[in-house]
């Protein structure tokens, strides 16, 4: 039986920084790659293609640096 990969649905997944990377908060997954035990995604500003960089992909588990999906301010913050 093949391993089971992990993060299988983290290409194209979209996630919103808490804090601004770079001046934008929305990324986009648009690439993977398997490094010994570790999982990296690269990532890719919504609104800016130039503002791209690679992430272990255990941080986007971490709820206080990212959320998944694409998310406005009040979303994130618990408003209305």
């Amino acid at each position: 039986m093949p391993k089971k990969q992990k993060y299988p649905h983290l290409l194209n997944s979209k996630w919103t920084s808490q804090k601004k990377i770079d001046g934008w908060r929305h990324f986009r997954v648009i690439n993977r790659k398997n490094q010994s035990k570790w999982v990296y995604a690269e990532m890719v500003a919504a609104c800016d293609p130039k503002v791209r960089f690679w992430i272990n992909a255990q941080l986007l588990k971490d709820r206080s640096q990212w959320e998944a999906g694409w998310l406005s301010l009040q979303e994130m913050h618990g408003g209305d």
